[in-house]
């Protein structure tokens, strides 16, 4: 493994582990977004993520103002929503002003169309298809119930096009207000069809994200 960053996730039995991941918060969604479709993209000539965001985070992203709680959720007994799958169910509730997400997963989860739910809307302007947003988010992969990227472990949001990002996690932010919270379990073939391996993903897999978002410009 490298790199040392790590995220507090919510496992399908409800504890929360510490895991090392191969890219940090924002490397992942950005640069995999990239290379998604690619039906290379599982060579072993394909650079690992971390090696991609070496190169290309720095020109598609930058921190933005503000901060991500960086406080794992504590317990919830009724989450703002049920995810429920062609197999498997996803409880989810956002972050708040002092904690990250919480997603808890009845693995394995699976859908067969990228679902949209907005946890709780925000009061700012609408987000444009094709703007630049600033959000905190959380990546969870419904196989198996782990984090595979979080802004909320380095505590920073970030910044970037949604023009760059997979069609899933555009889904989930065009269309919505600034403010709102948002969570999205995506169709293998709305993330990474092809799998990305350095993040513990696999061809098929459904992801989902719990998504705070904080600005968005034109």
């Amino acid at each position: 493994m490298q790199g040392g960053c790590s995220v507090t996730a919510v496992n399908s039995s409800g504890v929360y582990s510490s895991i090392s991941l191969v890219a940090c918060a924002a490397a992942t969604v950005l640069t995999l977004s990239a290379c998604g479709s690619d039906a290379d993209t599982a060579s072993t000539t394909t650079p690992s993520v971390a090696e991609a965001a070496s190169s290309s985070v720095t020109e598609t992203a930058t921190v933005a103002a503000g901060g991500c709680p960086t406080a794992a959720p504590a317990e919830v007994g009724t989450p703002e929503r049920t995810l429920p799958g062609a197999s498997g169910s996803v409880a989810v509730s956002g972050s708040t002003d002092a904690t990250a997400p919480y997603i808890k997963v009845n693995a394995p989860f699976t859908v067969t169309d990228t679902q949209v739910h907005t946890l709780q809307a925000g009061d700012g302007p609408v987000v444009a298809d094709t703007a630049t947003v600033s959000v905190c988010y959380m990546g969870v992969n419904g196989r198996d119930g782990t984090v595979f990227d979080s802004s909320y472990d380095q505590g920073v949001p970030v910044e970037f096009p949604l023009d760059g990002v997979v069609p899933g996690f555009k889904k989930a932010i065009a269309g919505q207000t600034v403010g709102s919270t948002v969570a999205v379990a995506m169709t293998s073939a709305d993330g990474y069809p092809d799998g990305q391996p350095g993040a513990g993903i696999l061809p098929g897999d459904t992801l989902i994200f719990a998504i705070k978002i904080l600005d968005a410009s034109s």
